[in-house]
């Protein structure tokens, strides 16, 4: 099943956009398509929240990396502060969809 995004108006993609995607190509109705895309990200935040790493097969995996404290400065007044140890979420993309990158970006010959 092939799905077009030609309607976008912008170069973002929104929740918005995917549920009216999911609407007009598989036939759900408006009320569903927004709660089916609601409930997959709330799923892959939550596996996140958890520290689970997220893999969808084709397209990429997301990973949860523990940074740890480090100096750093104020570049407004350049004090130095020290900034706190946090957990952020890295992308990695499948080398499908690198790929697919690759190929949309070759001159035409």
């Amino acid at each position: 099943m092939e799905f077009s995004v030609d309607s976008l108006e912008t170069s973002a993609v929104t929740k918005a956009q995917l549920a009216d995607l999911l609407f007009e190509q598989l036939g759900l109705n408006k009320r569903e398509s927004k709660d089916m895309v609601d409930a997959f990200f709330d799923l892959i935040a939550a596996r996140l929240v958890d520290g689970a790493d997220v893999k969808i097969s084709g397209f990429g995996n997301f990973q949860i990396r523990t940074k740890a404290s480090r100096p750093g400065r104020n570049p407004r007044t350049g004090e130095a502060i020290a900034i706190g140890a946090r957990r952020v979420v890295t992308f990695h993309a499948s080398h499908k969809l690198k790929d697919q990158i690759q190929d949309d970006n070759k001159p035409a010959a």
